[in-house]
């Protein structure tokens, strides 16, 4: 079935007016990719931070909610989710102890994928995904 235009513009303000700012974190040893999407953005922001480092994590965290705040006014929380993995649940915790984050950690094979044909894996790619 066809989409009008109006569908297609409510579905988008659905997307865009977000009450928090969403947040996937890829971890790996040496680096941490995380992805964002904002409140008033289409596009999710990609950005690293080296691997175990926590004040650094929180500073990008700072960054993107300052960065909402000019935008809309409004100090968003996040809405972060992970793969359990090898940091295992230490990190969820850490972060969890923020009132203004709100925490999840999920499991690999729990995350929906096509399973007919063969895709790319990246960080990038899981990123958006989750």
């Amino acid at each position: 079935m066809p989409m009008t235009a109006d569908q297609s513009q409510a579905q988008t303000a659905t997307l865009v007016d977000l009450g928090a700012i969403f947040i996937s974190l890829e971890l790996s040893k040496s680096t941490w990719l995380v992805t964002a999407l904002s409140p008033c953005s289409e596009k999710m922001s990609r950005h690293t931070v080296t691997g175990g480092d926590i004040a650094g994590l929180f500073a990008c965290f700072a960054a993107l909610r300052q960065k909402a705040k000019r935008r809309k006014n409004i100090l968003y929380p996040l809405v972060m989710i992970q793969e359990a993995g090898l940091d295992g649940f230490w990190l969820g915790r850490v972060l969890s102890q923020e009132a203004w984050i709100e925490s999840h950690i999920v499991e690999a094979a729990s995350i929906a994928m096509p399973r007919r044909h063969r895709r790319a894996k990246t960080d990038r790619i899981d990123g958006e995904t989750l």
